[in-house]
């Protein structure tokens, strides 16, 4: 007898075929001389019968999380509209030691656990067919990034995360003991980017960064998933918005596509746009505060994430777009490298809210060898201690620019979770270095 191994989704295509099943047992139900399983594996669930009483009696060593094999026949549910498992043998794989914490089966279980007891049982939580699919959903953000670039001449790179020097000036770093010498966790691949625009013109990367964030914040990650673009060649920091454009949507399109069932369970809608709008900081500053009476941070010339918050709702409101360009950032605000515009104190940068959020930070770079360096003197930097950076500037660099999106921010936004901690597989802030 012929027997086909299959996974969940494929059951509905072997009707009436004796076939093998892989999975976790997700729920057992017990009803005298029948037991009804439902079996999770990587694609999705299917429900097992057990109604021969040799097999009823094995079940009694099963439970919810044993990983089993099953073998059996396939037929439309008594009830219609799926299949059902008709269980012929029985293969227990591993038994479980411990009582579960929190039934994996039931996402209402799983979602009424504080935010804490979520993320110290993650290796278990995380088989929560609904708490999974958020990975699912960044997991495709990740390919549909990669797909486009690639596609637009773009080549990836992979830089290094231990380095000599902070990218921003030493802000928010952390120290790593280096065989004797002092050495640093990157804060972003900015440099490294930079330098292989003059080797490949258009390189992206997709790759962990780290910031010693005082902030814990439904915000604030430790150490986060940072998809970069840098490309050269361009006029203005318009070139790399417009790339960002067509990027976002088809990102979006990927989705639609590809994780329909994943957004579904969030009731998430995936925004259509042909363009997004743009606002310079001042403006929006201004808007805010005759239209919203916000006040901000009187220290700050930056927006808060009250502002974020009232001018996304404004533009939803206005332009039916739930994305925003803040663009004009004060150079001050700005990193040394930023490439301030005409008039001198604003810079060529912008930053994309989604929702009430920032996802996305990027803008034009000083290509210019000379003005790099009187930047970085201006800021109180010491030129020597990054030689290496400003060695590919020495023997030309075309005008150039690029971006950083946060990968769980984006996927936060575009389901409504609650912290951005639910977005990262295991978080890092500034309480916990476990799981």
């Amino acid at each position: 007898m012929e027997i086909t191994q299959i996974c969940a989704t494929e059951a509905n295509l072997h009707l009436h075929k004796h076939v093998r099943f892989k999975g976790h047992v997700q729920t057992i139900r017990r009803m005298g001389n029948l037991v009804f399983l439902v079996l999770r594996d990587r694609t999705g669930t299917i429900q097992a019968v057990v109604d021969n009483q040799a097999l009823v009696a094995q079940t009694d060593s099963l439970a919810c999380e044993c990983p089993v094999v099953l073998q059996g026949q396939l037929f439309p549910h008594p009830r219609g509209g799926a299949v059902e498992l008709r269980a012929e043998s029985i293969e227990l794989l591993s038994l479980t030691t411990a009582t579960l914490p929190v039934e994996v089966g039931k996402s209402s279980k799983v979602e009424s656990l504080t935010l804490s007891a979520m993320l110290d049982y993650r290796p278990l939580t995380l088989r929560n067919p609904k708490v999974r699919s958020i990975f699912k959903v960044a997991a495709a953000i990740c390919r549909a990034f990669r797909e486009f670039l690639q596609s637009e001449g773009f080549t990836e790179i992979h830089s290094p995360k231990i380095v000599s020097t902070g990218t921003e000036g030493g802000a928010q770093l952390f120290g790593v003991e280096y065989f004797g010498k002092q050495a640093y966790l990157a804060q972003s691949p900015q440099f490294y980017k930079q330098m292989m625009v003059g080797v490949f013109e258009r390189v992206f990367e997709i790759g962990p960064v780290y910031r010693a964030e005082e902030h814990d914040t439904t915000r604030h990650l430790n150490e986060y998933i940072s998809m970069d673009f840098e490309m050269g060649f361009i006029e203005s920091e318009q070139d790399i918005i417009a790339m960002q454009t067509r990027l976002l949507s088809h990102i979006f399109s990927f989705l639609n596509q590809f994780c329909s069932e994943e957004l579904k369970l969030y009731g998430a809608a995936v925004p259509h746009f042909d363009s997004i709008p743009q606002i310079a900081l001042s403006d929006a500053r201004q808007l805010l505060k005759e239209k919203y009476a916000w006040k901000g941070v009187s220290t700050s010339q930056d927006l808060d994430p009250e502002g974020e918050r009232l001018l996304c709702e404004h533009f939803a409101a206005s332009a039916n777009s739930d994305l925003v360009y803040v663009t004009r950032y004060p150079v001050s605000l700005r990193p040394f490298y930023a490439m301030p515009a005409p008039c001198g104190q604003l810079s060529a940068s912008f930053d994309l809210l989604f929702r009430g959020l920032e996802v996305t930070t990027g803008g034009m770079r000083i290509h210019e060898p000379e003005k790099l360096v009187a930047t970085m003197e201006k800021r109180g930097l010491d030129p020597s201690s990054f030689g290496d950076y400003l060695q590919c500037f020495q023997y030309g660099m075309p005008p150039h620019g690029g971006l950083a999106i946060g990968l769980e921010r984006l996927t936060k936004q575009l389901l409504g979770l609650p912290n951005v901690k639910l977005a990262s597989l295991f978080p890092r802030d500034r309480q916990r270095l476990t799981p």
